[in-house]
């Protein structure tokens, strides 16, 4: 009898064993096509020789200091390399353990910012419905998954939020992209004006949503409105990239093909690759400056902030990862999606492919025409998924698509290492994983 705590006490998980390129193996031998990445985590496979390497090298000099008293060489490497690759004016990295902590992190240094400055009134965060940003209690007040912030809601702060940008579902027929990009936009114009702009602290999204909505982009133009309105009102803009970023989309942060640069960018992730547990909250020098010419102290601090050992691990994979790897994304992603119009392009079953890079999302509907989604008693995700890992394919199905409660869809984030002939078994079990959850429901 296992006393491990597992996610759910009623499907109990095989135990793994051991991984190879985009490969996991459990216990009794069975292969797993890691088509997800874990939760869009692994972007360079397992058992990776050079970042293992680099782990080990570091357990050699020094594994754990404390950031109260020692930095290391591995943590000012890594913050030194992802400022040069990072967007315009993002300038310092505090280093975390994971996304949800990045967030926190990004929220109170928000709030801290504003104290420094002498604007205590601004305290109002805005986001996005059908958005994750982290499963503590601030990350999941902002994120607008109904399903995760249901029981917890009474223990949450208030947040606003207002409509994603979901062009399969939200813009209407014979509105253009552009016009659809001002319209969704300016809800959050809106919604600041309500609040009243001396009050609105930050608006949080995540630049291709992934978990909730399943690999959703913005369509062209909406990021440069919004960061147009913040700066009009003085909010902070910060961009969830625990998912989306790190090469995912196809550029090393996601925001890069959207031409903006936020205040404040949250990473993990793809940032450890799996190999460790990291995350970072990088933020502007002008936040930085504010408190560093103010009290001098960001009060926020966690144990393994910064670790040596994991930054080891990150910067082993932020090196493979500016090192061309991020340059294979796009290709491989549209070659992907080519796949996937292929296959289900007319599928009544299939109403959006949609995603950028290796991030990509199949939307399930009952009838294709009228998008009418299927009854979420059917938990068509969670049979899908079942399906799927029989048929040896890890993936990252969800319900609640549109409001939290109606709505299927799957997120496919694969290791970059990832080839064709991997791309095409993935596809070929997505197509038998469906058949079977479809007959399932009849």
């Amino acid at each position: 009898m296992s006393h491990v705590f597992p996610r759910n006490s009623i499907s109990l998980p095989p135990i793994g064993q051991s991984g190879k390129g985009v490969y996991l193996i459990d216990h009794n031998g069975k292969q797993y096509l890691d088509g997800s990445g874990g939760a869009a985590v692994s972007c360079l496979g397992h058992g990776d020789r050079e970042v293992i390497d680099a782990i080990k090298d570091q357990l050699d000099k020094m594994a754990f200091a404390h950031t109260g008293f020692l930095s290391s060489e591995a943590a000012e490497a890594l913050a030194e390399l992802l400022i040069s690759n990072a967007p315009d004016g993002l300038e310092k990295v505090y280093f975390v353990s994971g996304g949800s902590e990045a967030v926190e992190a990004a929220l109170k240094l928000a709030r801290q910012y504003y104290l420094e400055i002498g604007q205590p009134k601004r305290s109002k965060i805005i986001a996005r419905r059908q958005s994750y940003h982290g499963n503590t209690l601030g990350a999941l007040a902002v994120g607008g998954n109904a399903w995760r912030r249901q029981q917890f809601a009474p223990l949450l702060i208030d947040v606003s939020h207002i409509a994603p940008c979901y062009a399969y579902r939200e813009q209407i027929t014979g509105e253009t992209e552009a016009d659809y990009a001002k319209r969704a936009a300016a809800e959050l114009q809106a919604e600041i004006e309500r609040l009243g702009p001396e009050n609105v602290m930050a608006f949080v999204a995540e630049p291709v949503v992934g978990a909730t909505l399943g690999a959703v982009p913005s369509v062209k133009g909406y990021f440069k409105r919004i960061r147009e309105i913040c700066d009009r009102h003085g909010v902070l803009l910060i961009l969830d990239e625990v998912m989306c970023g790190m090469g995912r989309t196809g550029t090393l942060f996601a925001c890069e093909q959207d031409g903006i640069s936020p205040d404040i960018c949250t990473i993990a992730k793809g940032l450890g690759g799996g190999y460790q547990p990291i995350g970072a909250t990088l933020c502007s020098g002008e936040i930085y400056d504010a408190i560093e010419s103010g009290s001098g102290f960001f009060q926020h601090g966690h144990t393994y902030i910064g670790h040596p050992t994991a930054c080891a691990a990150g910067l082993a994979v932020l090196k493979k990862l500016t090192g061309g790897l991020v340059d294979e994304v796009t290709g491989k992603g549209t070659l992907l999606q080519d796949m996937l119009r292929a296959r289900f392009g007319q599928h009544p079953n299939v109403g959006d492919i949609r995603g950028r890079g290796l991030f990509v999302g199949l939307e399930f509907v009952e009838d294709r025409d009228s998008k009418t989604p299927f009854d979420p008693a059917h938990k068509l995700h969670a049979k899908f998924k079942k399906a799927a890992f029989e048929a040896g394919l890890i993936c990252y199905p969800m319900g609640g698509t549109i409001d939290g409660k109606t709505g299927d869809h799957v997120l496919l984030a694969p290791p970059f290492i990832i080839n064709e002939n991997e791309l095409k078994q993935m596809v070929d079990i997505i197509e038998d994983a469906l058949k079977t959850s479809l007959v399932q429901l009849s």
